[in-house]
C-alpha cells in the first residue's frame, strides 16, 4: 500500500477532481498527502520588450505567481480537508514542470504520483497533458493518472 502521495495541481477542474480522489483514497488507506504546484519562472523583464516602461515589473509578475500558487494549492488543501485527510504544500519554480513533479516526489519520499491526465483547457491542456506523458515516462515511481 502507498504511504506518501504526491498530488500535482494547477487549480483546473479536472485537477481538482483529482485532488478530491487522491484525497478519499488517503484518507481510506492512511496515506500522507503532499500537495504540489509547478509555479512558472517569471519571465525576464526584458525578453523581447526593449526598455521597461514600469522599473516594477518584474515584482509585480513574481507578485502575480506567487499570488496564483497560494490560492491554487488553498484551493486544493480544502478539498483534502474537506475528505478528512491531512496534506503538506510544496511549490517548486521552473519551466520543466514534468522535472519539478519527479524531483519534489523524490525529495519528500513519496511512494505514489497521483496526477491528472491533463491540466487547463486550449492549448495549456496540450502542454500539461504532455507534462503527464513525461512524469509517466521518466518517473521511478508509479504514477496514478486520473481522467
Amino acid at each position: 500500500m502507498f504511504k506518501h502521495i504526491l498530488v500535482p495541481t494547477d487549480g483546473s477542474e479536472l485537477s481538482l477532481g483529482n485532488v478530491v480522489r487522491a484525497a478519499a483514497y488517503a484518507k481510506e488507506t492512511g496515506a500522507r498527502i503532499t500537495l504540489f504546484y509547478a509555479q512558472p519562472e517569471a519571465p525576464s523583464a526584458y525578453a523581447g520588450m526593449g526598455a521597461v516602461s514600469n522599473a516594477h515589473l518584474g515584482q509585480e509578475l513574481q507578485t502575480r505567481l506567487d499570488e496564483a500558487a497560494t490560492e491554487i494549492l488553498d484551493a486544493a488543501e480544502k478539498q483534502v480537508l474537506a475528505a478528512g485527510a491531512s496534506c503538506q504544500r510544496v511549490v517548486r519554480v521552473g519551466n520543466k514542470p514534468y522535472e519539478l513533479i519527479i524531483a519534489a516526489a523524490d525529495e519528500h519520499g513519496c511512494d505514489l504520483i497521483f496526477m491528472a491526465s491533463h491540466g487547463r483547457s486550449g492549448v495549456s491542456a496540450l502542454l500539461l497533458g504532455s507534462e503527464t506523458q513525461k512524469v509517466l515516462a521518466h518517473s521511478k515511481i508509479p504514477v496514478l493518472v486520473y481522467r
